[in-house]
């Protein structure tokens, strides 16, 4: 993902989304909760939506590491030698 400045935005209508500042794009992550999930969340839901996101990214960039170590681990790993067989 290109480093530009990302926002959060609540819609109004229970949508909450992370977009692009400086483009009028598709939003990245679109947040949708129920009438039941707002009303149990009464006014906190660009809180926990805003939770949900940092969340989200910090799982991919975990994920990211692990396999950029993983790939790391290969490319140093010794060659398995070729099987011979009589």
């Amino acid at each position: 993902m290109s480093a530009s400045l990302l926002e959060i935005v609540d819609l109004g209508d229970g949508e909450i989304v992370l977009q692009r500042a400086d483009d009028d794009s598709a939003p990245l992550v679109t947040i949708q909760f129920s009438d039941e999930s707002r009303m149990y969340l009464m006014d906190n839901g660009l809180e926990v939506a805003k939770a949900m996101i940092q969340a989200g990214i910090q799982a991919a960039s975990n994920l990211m590491e692990q396999n950029e170590a993983e790939a790391d681990a290969e490319a140093y790993a010794e060659p398995e030698a070729p099987r011979v067989l009589h």
